[in-house]
């Protein structure tokens, strides 16, 4: 008999299953917990929950899905999938077990994970999320763009070295995200949402090297295609080998078999825009010459077609003004012999008036001082006089004046 006895604490069902439960609630690991089984015992309840069961090799454990985390989930799960199921370890306590209370489902075998992935993308494809018509152009030539990679991996090495060689003028800015592994679709979609939001920031490039195909599996998660169709920058992916495409790349804007020629089709290659500038320079050279000719001509055969149109108006010109010169030449001549006529006929009547025409029948002018002397009674004695004949002219002096008595 032990000398001294262990004080034993009596419980009710009730209180242990509360302490069991109160156990698993303070372990985080446990609220937490990502676990790898297979898919056993699928039931759809008529309440909207799903029932399953996960088998281990040697143990199982009861699992929950309830109805609102069903959008998440994709509509694949069959008995016999090898899944990850992630949620929180709780107490049933009504049934005294432990389940699993799930929220999301990721497929892990070859078959269940290709199903889910066609699956997801033919709900995708319904909504319009993979529509030719949301892709947006790519800028020709970025000043700066984000980078979403793991900030280690050898998908960053390729763009930095394509970036240097072909644009070194370009500006990355490195958005660093895990690219692989059951976190990884949270990260990129928190990356893509900082890279969207860098300043200045022209495009997006969601990259990461070769693998297998599991290791891409996060760029199949629904989170991280929504998360690139909705990116607001034009977003290019480069993500695997160059026979890999996930559900990413159908979202993206543009997408690349690889980082590096994701890198590519962003970044042009600097040596190219030279040969293409230089090219164009001499494509405009020859044009602008091309158009001095042609000008040059053109000014030419206007020169010969207004020096022919000058030289037959001047010609016409010069004609008028001869017929004008003649008509003018005519007219003055009429004008001048009906002036000639006029003018005689004048010179006719005056000369048929004048005082001179009376010396022609013995009449003389008598002048005194150069004025005619029209009476006797202008003469005195002594004066000087001229006496004008048809002939010529006489100096006299009077000697004496007999006025007529004029009342006689």
């Amino acid at each position: 008999m032990p000398t001294a006895e262990r004080k034993l604490h009596q419980l009710t069902v009730d209180e242990l299953t509360f302490r069991i439960s109160s156990l698993l609630l303070q372990d985080p690991a446990l609220q937490s917990a990502v676990v790898r089984g297979e898919v056993a015992e699928l039931k759809k309840h008529t309440s909207g929950h799903v029932y399953f069961t996960l088998l281990g090799k040697e143990s199982r454990i009861s699992c929950a899905l309830f109805r609102n985390y069903l959008p998440y989930v994709p509509k694949w799960p069959q008995n016999g999938d090898e899944v990850l199921a992630e949620g929180s370890v709780s107490l049933y306590a009504p049934r005294g077990s432990y389940q699993l209370i799930v929220r999301r489902i990721v497929p892990v075998g070859k078959g269940a994970a290709e199903r889910a992935r066609l699956e997801l993308q033919q709900r995708l494809e319904n909504e319009g999320l993979f529509d030719v018509r949301l892709k947006r152009p790519l800028p020709r030539f970025p000043a700066k763009a984000a980078v979403v990679t793991s900030a280690t991996g050898a998908a960053l090495r390729d763009v930095v070295a394509v970036a240097a060689k072909r644009m070194p003028s370009c500006a990355l800015v490195v958005v660093p995200a895990q690219v692989q592994g059951y976190e990884a679709p949270v990260e990129i979609v928190a990356a893509l949402g900082r890279a969207g939001r860098v300043e200045g920031a022209e495009c997006v490039l969601l990259v990461r090297g070769g693998g297998s195909r599991d290791d891409l599996v996060p760029f199949d998660d629904e989170r991280v295609v929504r998360a690139v169709r909705n990116c607001p920058l034009p977003l290019i992916t480069g993500v695997g080998h160059e026979i890999d495409e996930t559900l990413s790349d159908l979202a993206a804007d543009v997408r690349a078999p690889t980082p590096s020629a994701a890198a590519e089709r962003v970044f042009p290659d600097r040596f190219e825009l030279l040969a293409m500038l230089e090219h164009k320079k001499r494509l405009a050279r020859s044009a602008i010459e091309g158009d001095i000719r042609s000008a040059e001509k053109d000014a030419e055969a206007f020169l010969r077609r207004a020096s022919r149109l000058a030289e037959g108006r001047i010609g016409e010109c010069v004609s008028d003004g001869e017929m004008l010169f003649s008509r003018l030449r005519a007219a003055n001549e009429r004008f001048l012999s009906a002036e000639r006529e006029r003018l005689g006929s004048l010179a006719a009547s005056l000369n048929s008036l004048s005082p001179l025409r009376v010396f022609d029948r013995g009449y003389s002018l008598c002048e005194k001082d150069g004025v005619p002397v029209t009476s006797a009674a202008g003469l005195k004695p002594e004066d000087g006089i001229t006496i004008r004949f048809f002939d010529g002219d006489a100096d006299a002096v009077v000697t004496a004046v007999d006025l007529k008595d004029e009342t006689a």
